[in-house]
């Protein structure tokens, strides 16, 4: 029988704890049960439904900190009770964790780091074979390096850099997004189909070659707003991407390949965009063969900037009027041998996986086949059916 994952505020609270201001999303039961926004608090966790029935509506709020502490705000239950039923093994009539995200549109910015880009080019060239991958990777980089870390994106150097390696024979797709003017923005996962933090996340069955990919994702409201940020697990079948970019949507959107949580810290006096600038992700991955893989990916070397792939997200040709979340990228790209020598990592069943960031917390997974999930039936028209079956729409 696979581990459980347990959460508990030491596990899952940013260093500062309950300093900074974080809302979430839970599910909450009842005559009729659902999920409500809620803010994390040192005397416990309080519903904000009355304030705005969904956490979208919430990000829409001019005055949204003086409105977390309105007199309509419910107690629901401690913060370390929420967390104690929020791992695998949950219990139906108590309040339990959801992703932190409901109307909003979750979008991805990919190939943002040097070294992620350079492995995408391996990738390619390798056809989705990791054994060949491995030959690829020494010479590719005795060619390119990580010299792409100096330069900016769609800038003179990038457009030299771009005629060079056309020369050479090493232009690809994915250099084009990473050194090009335009970022690659993709919508990662359906509205509400992510998982929160101590869910099962999903790899595809067929996959043989895939990966987490450890991000900080930025919360947006409809008018380009940053109000803060989360951690995300951007799941990825390399194999799947490498055999053909076309194939981007299978290797990026499968049942609970998309995961965000714990909670949303939002900006204020203790936490800011330069942060999010400066953050450092880590990850670890326990397997239930004993094997461990830790990686680090650290913000201050994203080749674009943040609010650049903001407003490359939203602006006059394209519009989020529920706002939406953003995947940022990683600099990490696991080359670690699990198994045969040159073939890489891969997940398997069971494996526990963390991500971990000083000021955002840490968010807990477990890996499962996406089609041994329970099937994603909570969408759109169940949630409008849900929210006026408990007079909130």
């Amino acid at each position: 029988m696979a581990r459980p994952v347990i959460l508990t505020p030491d596990n899952t609270l940013p260093e500062d704890g309950l300093t900074g201001t974080l809302i979430g999303r839970i599910w909450l039961p009842g005559a009729v049960s659902g999920p409500v926004p809620v803010l994390l608090h040192k005397d416990g966790v309080f519903d904000l439904s009355a304030v705005a029935p969904t956490l979208a509506g919430l990000c829409e709020l001019d005055d949204l900190p003086t409105r977390l502490h309105d007199s309509r705000v419910q107690w629901v239950c401690s913060v370390a009770e929420l967390l104690a039923n929020s791992g695998s093994q949950r219990d139906a009539t108590r309040p339990s964790l959801l992703a932190p995200a409901d109307l909003q549109v979750i979008k991805a910015a990919g190939v943002t780091f040097a070294s992620s880009m350079v492995e995408r080019v391996i990738e390619e060239r390798a056809g989705g074979d990791p054994q060949r991958a491995e030959d690829i990777r020494g010479q590719v980089r005795e060619l390119i390096g990580d010299n792409l870390r100096s330069i900016v994106p769609g800038s003179e150097n990038a457009a030299r850099l771009k005629a060079l390696l056309q020369e050479k024979g090493l232009w690809s797709q994915y250099l084009e997004v990473g050194i090009g003017p335009d970022a690659e923005v993709f919508t990662k996962a359906p509205v509400l189909a992510a998982m929160g933090s101590g869910m099962d996340i999903g790899i595809h069955p067929k996959s043989a070659w895939n990966n987490p990919e450890p991000e900080v994702v930025l919360v947006v409201n409809s008018r380009g707003r940053v109000l803060g940020a989360t951690l995300g697990n951007d799941v990825n079948l390399r194999d799947f991407e490498g055999r053909s970019a076309l194939l981007l949507s299978k290797a990026k959107d499968n049942n609970g390949s998309c995961a965000i949580g714990p909670f949303i810290r939002l900006f204020d006096d203790s936490f800011g965009i330069d942060d999010v600038r400066h953050c450092e992700v880590d990850l670890r991955v326990e397997g239930e063969d004993g094997f461990v893989l830790t990686g680090r990916s650290s913000m201050n070397q994203i080749s674009r900037d943040p609010l650049d792939l903001v407003g490359q997200t939203l602006n006059a040709n394209h519009q989020y009027p529920d706002g939406f979340l953003l995947y940022l990228g990683t600099l990490f790209a696991p080359t670690e041998d699990r198994d045969q020598p040159g073939n890489g990592f891969t997940h398997k069943l069971g494996d526990h996986v963390s991500i971990h960031s000083r000021q955002l917390g840490s968010l807990h997974n477990r890996v499962q086949h996406s089609d041994a999930l329970a099937p994603w039936q909570f969408g759109l028209l169940a949630f409008i059916e849900n929210l006026a079956a408990r007079r909130l729409a």
